[in-house]
């Protein structure tokens, strides 16, 4: 089996990573950043042209870059975030090569994730974010996609995965509000600075969704990811039928982890 780790920000996810890793120690975890057969989130995807001249540019860094690069055909993988560095603007530089934020066309963006689906044969796999947080995130903020399109765009891809062994765990929030002022406090710097917050806020109120609807602030963000966990559960229920399991946030039993 597969399994497939979903939720909001902030819901407990890796700390149930951590209890599905424990009771399936043969699984190979995939967090975000890491490298992942289907998911592409905070890596710098290019060909193998572009690849060269980054090696050229950040000689400095080739031996790093390429202990974290991955060829998939005539494409490699850059998980640049996992290299840690001061090169000035060497992480800005790289993240202009991901996928997400209408980086890529709309027709790239599907093509790209549909054949790594296509191509993805593998199992025992826990996977952190990889269905539907970015997919979804990017498809409402930056393509100001409607809940039908990406609704079509999950049926499509439901009918890819149709043969694979795939399970869904799905963490809701009851208090979406509640839960994105307790993940705050804990993404905050030992003097008490909120590091994820402003920059998630900014994130939102500098999507192409926010401008178009005339929308920003706390409130609207807050709105936005109640509407993103409606439909990601939605997804569940009208295209995995019979293959996810959703789970309160932090406060769920262990025995409700079979699937």
């Amino acid at each position: 089996m597969n399994w497939f780790v979903e939720g909001l920000q902030g819901s407990g996810k890796s700390t149930l990573i951590e209890k599905l890793s424990g009771k399936y120690p043969d699984h190979q975890v995939f967090r975000e950043g890491d490298y992942n057969p289907v998911e592409l989130a905070w890596c710098a995807y290019v060909s193998k042209e572009k690849y060269e001249e980054i090696l050229d540019t950040y000689k400095e860094l080739r031996q790093e870059i390429e202990e974290k690069s991955y060829e998939e055909g005539s494409r490699r993988v850059i998980c640049y975030t996992k290299i840690i560095t001061d090169v000035p603007g060497f992480h800005k530089d790289l993240e202009q090569y991901e996928i997400y934020n209408n980086r890529v066309s709309k027709e790239d963006f599907k093509r790209i994730i549909f054949d790594r689906y296509r191509k993805w044969n593998s199992d025992k796999m826990i996977l952190e974010c990889s269905l539907f947080q970015n997919i979804v995130e990017d498809m409402i903020l930056f393509q100001n996609a409607s809940d039908q399109e990406i609704l079509g765009f999950y049926e499509e891809l439901g009918k890819v995965l149709a043969d694979k062994k795939l399970h869904i765990m799905y963490l809701a929030s009851e208090d979406v509000a509640a839960n994105i002022n307790v993940i705050r406090k804990e993404r905050s710097d030992d003097q008490g600075n909120e590091m994820w917050f402003p920059l998630m806020l900014g994130f939102f109120n500098e999507s192409p969704f926010a401008k178009a609807h005339g929308v920003s602030g706390e409130d609207s963000m807050i709105e936005h990811f109640v509407h993103r966990q409606e439909l990601e559960q939605r997804i569940c229920r009208e295209i995995f039928p019979g293959r996810y399991t959703v789970l309160k946030s932090k406060n769920y039993e262990d025995s409700e982890l079979d699937g």
